[in-house]
């Protein structure tokens, strides 16, 4: 049999099948796009977009073999083009020095930073001396110190205040997650904080949906948080709100160590659950009238009815990301019910995915969409195999329980190692505390918030949000216990650039190819893993701002402070797979830090560089205020050189080390903004 035979067999094994393919090709191209260290220029798009035309032409003409193949390329190059123009549209001047003096602008987000302050999104920005076409589009302040002055914030409001602003950070560590290119995608184009009072200057815009919608948002997080106080409140209002302010540190911790910190997240999962209750409400209702249940379409209608309240809380709930992913999910399943379709098919799933990259291909670098649809394409695509192979899942009364389990097992297991990758934690006993809790969810919580949301105008929601606390005070209690328990949580270090890509495209073959061939994913798999446990991590890491420096020993990661800088170290450590706190591991610093035959010398603050007496040839001095040049025959790395550089990272490399910064990884690309000389 020729190769050319073969394929074409191969491929028509494939028939009715390939449609599920189109976002992953579509994902390959937007992946490259965002793998490269320089911006395409135009003609390169053209070429793109051009080749793409030609490609879809020709196919006509070429073999079934072959066919499929010319067009998973043509969707490549135009996911390729898809990303670059959406970086352009939501392009918008990026500040390009730190700032101190007026910020005024209007209220559009409210929300907490993870210090737990108080922050607010402006847009309308104006910055004293800096003209109109070098302001950014967005700002966003974190409101620090005594804010008992402030007017209160509310969603429209035109405030002001003086305070300091500076370019989105880059990432903390050379390839690290990249800030610049989050906040360019969320049009930030400066975040910084405030000391002072916020004061208000005009009165709140009327007419914008989204400020409306606002509103309705906090006055609802309100309401929910007076009905339930401390931590059930809070849980309660990120699920219906999205408003995660109210919820305490503890008790996310607890969320994340037990594996349930999915649970606060508005995702496929709420909008699934609030769909289904209501979509089975409508239903049940409409099949009491008998009348109506012999000649409408009852299951249509109640679908119909469904996609109204979905659109609904995903008004209700912000519209981040997120939740419209969600969102687009339920609805592609939603709309397949209205026509008569399956709900629940890899189909489905593809098309929900191409709407989601089509519209946001940013999403593809996400935690939140590669989770999502991890474990929805798993899921499907498991259940359909038990389909077709007609298993059992036990007597009647066990079924539920028999589907819940392995449902838990299945999406656990596809996005457990998407997790570790991105937040370097495992939770070993998060089966168990989800089959704990997700059940709850479905049977309790959403239902008793979709009543609440129901019957709220009539101030008769007290009630139903009493039974949804008690919902979420087991699924605290749950998270509190298990994460209690020793061993709960484990620490891996961070993958390099390919595990990620590689894991998926391996996952994708094992789910969406069709015959034996499939199970040669489960070789990229095998090979994903054996690249993430060669993974080097630095030896030496240097903040971008000089604040902190550290070291890799033999006892972990040692840090030069055990106070300040707690975001870098925090981060650090957790990309080392290290659980240490930062106290614990700055205690690892001794007076001599040798590495490579170099000292490691770090000095903090005015006080350590007046007192430095000077240096020699063979040792690294970094410091995190600028010091004089002139001290020695040294290597001095101060806030003058890392403004150029980014954060630092040294590699032992043939007995001696190798400078990788932060610029160099990022590249040139739209968002990589630094700070002015």
């Amino acid at each position: 049999m020729g190769l050319m035979q073969g394929l074409s067999l191969m491929m028509l094994q494939q028939r009715g099948h390939l449609f599920a393919w189109v976002p992953v090709c579509l994902a390959c191209g937007i992946g490259c796009y965002f793998m490269l260290r320089v911006e395409p220029g135009l003609p390169v798009l053209i070429g793109l977009i051009a080749g793409a035309g030609v490609l879809i032409w020709i196919q006509r003409f070429l073999s079934e073999g072959v066919s499929p193949v010319v067009v998973a390329l043509a969707l490549g190059m135009i996911g390729f083009d898809l990303a670059a123009l959406r970086a352009h549209a939501v392009g918008g001047p990026v500040l390009g020095w730190r700032y101190y003096g007026a910020i005024e602008g209007r209220i559009v987000g409210i929300d907490r930073s993870q210090s737990d302050a108080l922050r607010l999104t402006l847009d309308r920005v104006v910055l004293e001396r800096v003209s109109r076409d070098r302001t950014p589009t967005r700002v966003r302040v974190s409101l620090h110190g005594d804010q008992s002055r402030s007017i209160a914030a509310e969603p429209g409001l035109r405030v002001m205040t003086t305070g300091h602003l500076s370019p989105p950070s880059g990432p903390v560590e050379p390839g690290g997650f990249d800030f610049q290119r989050h906040a360019w995608f969320a049009r930030l184009g400066a975040v910084g904080y405030t000391r002072n009072p916020m004061l208000g200057v005009a009165a709140a815009s009327q007419g914008r949906a989204d400020l409306v919608v606002l509103r309705v948002r906090m006055a609802a997080s309100e309401r929910v948080q007076a009905a339930l106080a401390g931590d059930i409140g809070g849980f309660a209002t990120a699920i219906t709100t999205g408003d995660r302010s109210a919820i305490s540190q503890t008790a996310l911790f607890d969320l994340r160590a037990s594996n349930l910190a999915h649970l606060l997240a508005i995702s496929g999962l709420h909008m699934g659950l609030l769909s289904a209750v209501v979509f089975g409400a409508l239903r049940l209702v409409l099949s009491l009238i008998p009348w109506v249940a012999l000649r409408w379409p009852t299951r249509s209608i109640a679908a119909a009815g469904a996609l109204i309240a979905a659109t609904g809380y995903l008004a209700l709930s912000g519209g981040n990301v997120a939740t419209e992913r969600a969102f687009v999910m339920v609805a592609v399943a939603l709309g397949a019910l209205i026509l008569g379709r399956r709900a629940l098919s890899l189909r489905a799933v593809a098309i929900a995915a191409t709407i989601v990259l089509t519209l946001r291909p940013e999403a593809l670098m996400g935690p939140g969409f590669q989770m999502s649809f991890a474990a929805t394409t798993a899921l499907v695509a498991v259940f359909g195999w038990l389909r077709e192979a007609d298993l059992s899942l036990g007597p009647k009364w066990l079924a539920p329980a028999v589907a819940t389990f392995i449902s838990s097992a299945v999406a656990g297991g596809f996005t457990a190692p998407v997790g570790a990758a991105h937040f370097n934690s495992i939770a070993h006993f998060g089966l168990v505390a989800n089959l704990l809790s997700v059940p709850l969810m479905g049977l309790l919580v959403m239902p008793a918030a979709v009543a609440a949301l129901v019957v709220a105008p009539f101030g008769l929601d007290h009630l139903p949000l009493w039974i949804m606390g008690l919902g979420l005070r087991w699924i605290l209690a749950v998270a509190a216990f298990v994460a209690d328990l020793d061993g709960a949580q484990g620490h891996v270090k961070g993958p390099g650039v390919w595990v990620l890509p590689m894991l998926a495209l391996g996952f994708l073959w094992l789910l969406l190819w069709q015959g034996r061939l499939r199970f040669a994913g489960l070789a990229v798999v095998a090979a994903a893993f054996v690249l993430w446990h060669q993974a080097a991590r630095p030896t030496i890491l240097i903040a971008d701002t000089g604040n902190l420096v550290g070291v890799m020993t033999a006892q972990g990661r040692a840090l030069s402070k055990a106070k300040g800088a707690g975001f870098v170290a925090r981060n650090w450590l957790e990309n080392d797979g290290d659980g240490a706190e930062q106290e614990y591991a700055a205690a690892r610093w001794g007076p001599n830090m040798r590495i490579a035959g170099q000292d490691i010398i770090h000095l903090s603050g005015k006080r350590a560089v007046a007192a430095f007496a000077g240096c020699t040839a063979g040792q690294i001095v970094v410091s995190s205020v600028e010091i004089d040049r002139h001290i020695g025959d040294c290597l001095i790395l101060d806030p003058t050189d890392l403004r150029k550089t980014g954060a630092i990272a040294m590699h032992l490399e043939n007995g001696g080390l190798k400078m990788q910064t932060a610029r160099q990884m990022a590249g040139t690309r739209l968002w990589t903004q630094w700070p002015d000389m």
